[in-house]
């Protein structure tokens, strides 16, 4: 692997992780030395520099994380309040729906459900403050397992998800006046505009 393709796969785990990450673990991703990667990381970090980047390479207790400058705070605060009052597409409540359903699940069950990657509606939905990573199940690659907060409770109106409306037997028709969280009509206008009321309300706390 030549010493771009390094950089690149050590720019490229460090975004997708999010957290600080231990040089040893991209080490032994890469199947280099530690030393090696340290030294790439250096160059990440001066490149970013150099470049005027939007991006910096911090140190944090021995381990390494990308942020964004705190010059350009500003703009990435009034992007992520843009976000974060974006409603719920039909995908997000789909896999509201599975997490709140099922208590706790991971990434892999939903997508088994869905029958599609559900890594963005899983991303709007933490950003939101409606799902939150629960803990790793004890298997192999130790997968994230994902569960409702108590931000969703409020936005349903839930005192627990044993509130939850009991979902249709797929043995009968389905009757018109059921209501599934699967659905996305009125009710689904109505959730988003309480959870922008929610929003407000903690804004002003």
């Amino acid at each position: 692997m030549s010493s771009n393709n390094v950089l690149a796969s050590i720019e490229a785990m460090l975004f997708a992780a999010g957290d600080p990450v231990e040089p040893g673990k991209l080490a032994e991703v890469l199947d280099i030395d530690v030393e090696n990667v340290i030294k790439m990381l250096g160059h990440l970090e001066a490149m970013y520099d150099e470049n005027d980047s939007g991006l910096r390479l911090i140190r944090v207790d021995g381990k390494y994380q990308l942020c964004t400058r705190e010059e350009y705070s500003e703009e990435v605060r009034g992007l992520l309040e843009i976000k974060k009052n974006t409603p719920l597409s039909q995908a997000a409540f789909e896999v509201l729906a599975i997490i709140a359903y099922n208590k706790t699940v991971t990434r892999s069950f939903i997508e088994q459900i869905r029958g599609v990657d559900c890594s963005g509606p899983v991303s709007n939905l933490i950003q939101k403050g409606l799902i939150e990573e629960k803990g790793r199940l004890d298997l192999p690659g130790r997968p994230l397992v994902y569960g409702t907060t108590d931000r969703f409770l409020r936005c349903f109106s839930l005192n627990s998800l044993d509130d939850l409306p009991d979902l249709p037997d797929n043995s009968e028709e389905k009757d018109d006046s059921q209501t599934s969280l699967f659905e996305e009509d009125e009710s689904a206008d109505k959730q988003n505009a309480e959870m922008q009321n929610i929003d407000k309300q903690e804004d002003g706390e």
